[in-house]
């Protein structure tokens, strides 16, 4: 009787999402806190309290498309920096957002356990990042250097095999 069952999970601001227990399962942590002995009529409320209601909104909606159409597994490392070549197109739309919203994806993804959509996210970070320089990846994620010249030059001394690969 389980798949027909619906959750509530819980938003960080108390907002409520219907979800069928077969998406919402996609998470490790929901599957942990589900409780399988609860009389199937009785609608199980799951709160989610480091996941802010436009996230968890992004959450379901990732979580329902793969249970239609399972994502690529995604090559390491990556063969493009174009998240179109990585994986089906829906997915490369679904990760074309602003980085607040990525990163906010990423702690989301990461705290509710859920794999593909961690994969997912990091890769489009490590894409953002693929074929660039240190100064221009500073640049893209607005990181200040606060390194000195010469801290920065015994770095990249200590590290030149990695510039080399």
């Amino acid at each position: 009787m389980t798949e027909n069952r619906t959750v509530h999970l819980v938003s960080q601001e108390g907002e409520q999402f219907d979800v069928s227990l077969e998406v919402a399962k996609m998470s490790e942590l929901v599957k942990t806190m589900f409780d399988d002995d609860q009389a199937d009529e009785e609608i199980q409320e799951i709160p989610l309290p480091n996941v802010k209601t436009h996230i968890l909104a992004k959450v379901i909606e990732f979580a329902e498309h793969y249970k239609v159409e399972p994502m690529n597994e995604i090559a390491k490392p990556l063969k493009s920096a174009n998240m179109s070549e990585v994986v089906q197109e829906w997915y490369a739309q679904f990760v074309a957002v602003d980085q607040e919203m990525l990163f906010e994806l990423i702690l989301a993804a990461n705290y509710m356990d859920i794999k593909p959509l961690l994969d997912l996210t990091c890769a489009t970070v490590a894409s953002m990042i693929k074929g660039k320089t240190p100064e221009e990846i500073r640049k893209h994620f607005n990181i200040v250097n606060d390194f000195t010249p010469a801290e920065e030059a015994q770095v990249r001394e200590e590290n030149k095999w990695c510039e080399e690969a």
